[in-house]
This record gives structure tokens, sequence and C-alpha cells, in this order.
């Protein structure tokens, strides 16, 4: 079982890992970054502890860690009990949640293995926004797609408010970068899988009339908030489809599309 550690140190050195969480969650190369993975709150630290990840420790108030401690009985890690307001000066803000883990990065998958086998994959261009990004992945995660590929321009999936606003669903949906863009988007056609960019431009194909005649395999190209996709991801997707809507609304938020297109591309609609 993790071993509970009592502590009202804000200084304690083995509380390294919580500290300063704002500059923390940055990437290793950036001031203050250490590259851990940060789960928060009890829905999401289960997550973590259930995942792939290397757990390192967890802390929280009591109460947390006792609703924690079925996830915990098998765990070698180390559980800091302590008070809300050691926590607050630990991580630099007040803590609602009440509990936190940080986990190391297991080696990153590869766009071959995240594609493999997966019926319905998400490819994304451009997007910034670790809501955003945190709100596609929890859409993947409840509507069965396969697979989170990244191209060019996305943010870290692992920040901690993308892991956060996904409710932990980023450590549970594989996903990895597409190195050569678009152009490794070729290797998913060889492998069978359609390529459909999804924009509002009214020359495109509905949606619901794409489903009807759709493919076993497709990856639904995604752009940022905005811009969307570039000319050159139009250009390398074999189709584009678009969500019907009323006259004088020209697009949705990019997390809320997603949602509608994985809804009906996997069979869910």
């Amino acid at each position: 079982m993790a071993e509970l550690i009592f502590t009202d140190d804000a200084g304690d050195p083995r509380l390294t890992d919580f500290r300063d969480l704002t500059t923390a969650d940055r990437r290793p190369d950036r001031p203050g970054g250490r590259g851990l993975v940060i789960a928060e709150g009890t829905v999401v630290v289960r997550r973590l502890l259930a995942s792939r990840y290397p757990v390192r420790a967890v802390l929280g108030v009591r109460r947390r860690i006792d609703e924690l401690a079925a996830d915990l009985a098998d765990m070698a890690v180390p559980a800091y009990v302590t008070s809300a307001d050691t926590m607050a000066r630990v991580v630099g803000f007040h803590l609602n949640r009440g509990v936190l883990a940080v986990a190391g990065r297991p080696e990153p998958l590869t766009a071959d293995q995240v594609a493999a086998g997966a019926r319905v994959l998400a490819v994304l261009e451009g997007v910034g926004d670790h809501e955003n990004l945190g709100a596609l992945f929890r859409n993947a995660a409840a509507l069965g797609v396969g697979g989170v590929l990244l191209g060019p321009g996305c943010s870290d999936p692992l920040y901690r408010r993308s892991v956060r606003v996904s409710m932990g669903n980023v450590l549970r949906v594989p996903f990895a970068p597409v190195r050569e863009w678009p152009g490794g988007l070729d290797r998913l056609r060889a492998d069978g899988v359609r390529l459909a960019a999804l924009t509002p431009r009214p020359d495109a194909l509905d949606l619901r009339a794409f489903r009807r005649s759709a493919p076993d395999r497709v990856a639904l190209l995604l752009g940022a908030e905005g811009p969307g996709l570039s000319p050159a991801a139009l250009a390398a997707a074999d189709v584009a489809v678009r969500i019907p809507m009323a006259a004088g609304v020209d697009s949705l938020n990019v997390a809320t599309a997603a949602a509608i297109a994985f809804h009906e591309l996997t069979g869910r609609g």
C-alpha cells in the first residue's frame, strides 16, 4: 500500500514535485519546467493511478487521500497528507479539489502505434489552446475515438490545464505526433484510412451523408479555432465534410464540432 506521510511543513523537500505548479508543469526546456504530469482532483488522480504513467507521489488533505485508499492500495508511492493551507503554500495557489498526483512521462507512442487498429481517429492541426485540447480528448474518450494524432501547432496534451479539462482522459486516449506534415498522413491512407477534413466550407459534403457511405476506418482532420485547417491539410484530405448549421452561424467551437463529428462517425449518432 502507498505509504502515508503526514507533514505540515510547506518547505518539506519531499514536496518538491508539487512546488510552484504554475511554472512546474511547463516543458522541461522552459524556465521552471520539470516536464511532470500533474493530476488534480479525485477523479483525475484516480485515472492517473490507473494509467501507464509512472506515478511519483500524491499530495492531499486527509479526506481526499482516504477517498483514494482503494486506488492506492497496491501502489508503492508516497502519499503526503497535509492541510489545505499547507497545500496552497506548496503549489502556489488554493486548490479546491484537495488532492494532486504527479507522474513522469513514459516512452511516447508513435503515430503508427496509435493508428493501428483504430476505426476512428482524430487528427489535429494548430489546436494550441489547452482547454480546447483537453475538451477534445474528453469528447474522444466519451465517444469511442481510437486515438489522437497531433500535427504542427498543437499544445502538449499533458499540460496541467489540458489534463484537468479532459478529466484525465488524455491519460486514457492514446496520442502521438505526426512528424511529417501533411505528408505523414499518407501512411494512414496507405493503411486503408480515409481522411476527412472538417470545414465550414459550403461546398463540403454534409457529415451525415458522408457517414452513410463512410469506409470502415476514418481519420477526422480538425483545425485551430478561427483559421481552421491549413490549405495543405485540406489538400491532403480525401474529402471535405461539414456540419449543417442554421443560417447566420458559420462555425462552432472546435471541441464542440469534434464531439458532433465523433458522435456521427463512431456510430453513436
